[in-house]
């Protein structure tokens, strides 16, 4: 009996140290839980933002006009667009538009353009309509000799970088969108 003295207290320090580890085990693995769900909920808000952002510049045909001012409302600086998630009026995430190529100029590019032939319009179609060139107009167009007419379709590449202001979560977006534009507007835009 004299040998036992003490022995419950030591299994009783053993177990409130197995205890003890066991919490501080969990808790760190809610902590790190929590930042991947952080991390995440960033990341995809980041995501919506660009999202929005090039949405936003294909609502307007001012990408076409002017790809150097393609946001409609600009923040700071062309074509940066800022996004205010929890509506407190200050911008958690700051959204840029890129070039195709880093040291290219930030706007949406124009990667190809194919003039509309005149005999590929359906003249019933109000759209086509504008296009077509009338037989009197044919000598002061250019490209009626060949038959082209007065539209061609574009395919443009729109790239957006959104930046989070507090949490550093970054986004990348690369969208195309194929746009039928005026014959002015392929031969100063693209």
């Amino acid at each position: 009996m004299r040998r036992q003295r003490g022995t419950t207290l030591v299994v009783a320090l053993i177990m409130l140290v197995l205890l003890t580890l066991f919490a501080v085990s969990s808790l760190n693995t809610a902590k790190t839980n929590l930042k991947v769900v952080g991390n995440m909920q960033s990341k995809s808000e980041a995501l919506n933002a660009s999202q929005q952002t090039i949405e936003a510049v294909l609502s307007t045909p001012q990408f076409i006009a002017n790809p150097a001012n393609a946001i409609p409302v600009p923040c700071g600086a062309p074509n940066t667009a800022c996004t205010d998630v929890t509506g407190d009026g200050v911008a958690e995430f700051t959204t840029t538009l890129l070039g195709p190529e880093p040291a290219s100029p930030a706007q949406p590019t124009c990667v190809t353009v194919k003039p509309i032939k005149n005999t590929d319009l359906v003249l019933t179609n109000t759209e086509d309509l504008g296009c077509s060139s009338g037989q009197q107009q044919q000598f002061g167009v250019a490209g009626a000799v060949t038959g082209d007419s007065l539209c061609s379709n574009s395919i443009w590449e729109i790239k957006a970088r959104t930046v989070g202001a507090a949490t550093g979560a970054s986004v990348t977006v690369t969208q195309g969108v194929g746009v039928r534009i005026s014959t002015d507007d392929a031969g100063t835009s693209c």
